[in-house]
This record gives structure tokens, sequence and C-alpha cells, in this order.
């Protein structure tokens, strides 16, 4: 079945290849990203299907602009697929307090904007699916992530608690984790590189870059197989409420999963016996 699909960041890496394999099984795909003609140029120029539009996910007047464009367009909006965002690089005390400011408003607030603006379609059609690419990174903390986990922590609880706001009218949620696949999440238009700046961080800081750097391309995970997995799961009756992505990002999941059992049955007998002592002397 047809559907109004909404891609922001559709411009390169993933989010071309989830415009791209929606166009070609049939979908009307509205594309955004903050240089349209690039979108437009990326998916192979104006199709009858396709509408371009320019989203800056930090503006939530951008959003309500792309959201009234798409109803505008197409009538309806059935799918948002917040793909979007960055990737601040580096250890915590190399970040500065701007920078991270501007990973989480990215990775975290912009996404929350695009919902802003396209919920109240989804709500007066009582139809649709919200779904937000998240990270293994929002699952399990890494060295030199701190700024990219923070934001993607963010969208795990602010998805998973989304889901009861809508679910009663008819919308669904699905956050994906994906593990480590060939999107451009490492080139240079995607990371900002932190400079050595702190002694103690220097040698580790400039190993890190160049093993990230260089890990670029050889990353296990094809996107295209990703974009149509997407699909797969915006088609779904009942779609997954958390979808991992990538038998890396499985294996890690299951790990942390094990991990947190652990903590929580170590934490039994200092943790478990905090409540008041109703008992009367």
């Amino acid at each position: 079945m047809s559907k109004v699909i909404l891609v922001t960041g559709a411009g390169r890496g993933l989010g071309t290849d989830i415009a791209r394999e929606a166009l070609a099984t049939g979908h009307q795909v509205v594309a955004t990203g903050r240089r349209p003609e690039e979108v437009e140029k990326a998916l192979g120029g104006p199709q009858d299907n396709l509408l371009v539009t320019k989203l800056d996910v930090t503006s939530l007047e951008d959003a309500e602009a792309a959201a009234q464009a798409a109803v505008d367009r197409f009538d309806r909006i059935d799918v948002l697929i917040n793909n979007a965002g960055n990737f601040f690089a580096g250890y915590f005390e190399e970040i500065t307090p701007a920078q991270m400011r501007q990973q989480i408003e990215t990775n975290l607030f912009g996404p929350m904007n695009v919902a802003r603006a396209v919920l109240p379609v989804l709500r007066k059609q009582r139809a649709g699916h919200v779904i937000t690419l998240s990270s293994s990174a929002g699952i399990i903390g890494q060295e030199f992530c701190v700024a990219y986990a923070a934001s993607k922590f963010g969208v795990e609880g602010w998805m998973e608690s989304l889901r009861y706001d809508v679910e009663p009218y008819g919308i669904h949620t699905t956050v994906v984790e994906p593990g480590f696949f060939r999107t451009e999440l490492l080139v240079d238009a995607s990371t900002t590189w932190p400079e050595p700046t702190i002694d103690d961080y220097a040698e580790r800081t400039t190993a890190t870059v160049a093993a990230w750097k260089s890990m670029n391309g050889q990353q296990s995970g094809d996107p295209a197989k990703l974009a149509r997995a997407l699909l797969t799961i915006a088609d779904q009756d009942k779609p997954l409420q958390r979808f991992v992505a990538g038998a890396d990002a499985i294996e890690g999941v299951e790990a942390k999963a094990r991990e947190l059992l652990a903590q929580a049955e170590a934490s039994r007998e200092l943790g478990g016996n905090l409540g008041y002592d109703d008992t009367s002397a």
C-alpha cells in the first residue's frame, strides 16, 4: 500500500537511501534537507511522487512549513522518518559546552521539532507512524562518543515515552538502533573532530580520530538494506517499537541487557530495602 513518507536528512547517506527505496517501491515521498537542490539531485531530479522541501531540523518553523507542504501536496502524512543528525566526537572535557548543546539541539531537539509539526496531522488522521533513528550508542555508552551518546540516550527516552502519549490516536512509534553502517556519519560534513586541547587526552585523541576516520567506508552494515528494513517496519500492522539493526548492534544490546540485569541483582541487597519502614514501635 502506498504511503506518504516524510524523510529528514534526505540529501545524502542513509536519508537518500531511504527516500530512493521508498520512491522505488511506489510510495509518495517528502524528502527534506537543509539544501533542497542537493536533495533533488541525489534522488535523480523531479518526480511525480516526490516533494523536495527545505528543512533544517533545528528550526521548528522549517518543520511546520515542511509538514504543511506535505499535506498541501499529498493531503496527508503516513510516516515520519527522523533520520537527520550529526556527530561531535571527542572526550567530554575537550568538547566545548557550545558543541555539546549543538549536538543535543540537532540529534534530540531536531527530531522533536519535526514530530511537533507532524503529530497534529497524524492525530487528525487517527493514524500514522513516527520512526526515529537512534543508535547503538543510545543504548551502550562508548569511548569518544559522550556527546553523541548523550543525544541518542535522550532520543531513546523520548521515543519510548512518546509511545504512550500517541498510541490512543492510532499512532505507532519505532526507535531504531543501528550499529555500524556505511552511511556518511563519519565524513567531515557530518562529524566534528576534536582538536587535542588537554595534554592528558592528546595522545588518545589523536589516535582515536585516526582510527575512526579509517573506519569510514569499512563498516559492515549496508545502508540500502537498512533502508529496506525500515520500510518493511513502516508497512507492518503492529510495527516494532524498538528495532535493533545490524548483527553488531544486536550482540551489543544483548550484552548490555545482561549487564543491566547483573547490576540490578548486585544492587538488590543495598537498593531493595530503601523504602519507609511502616512498622510502628
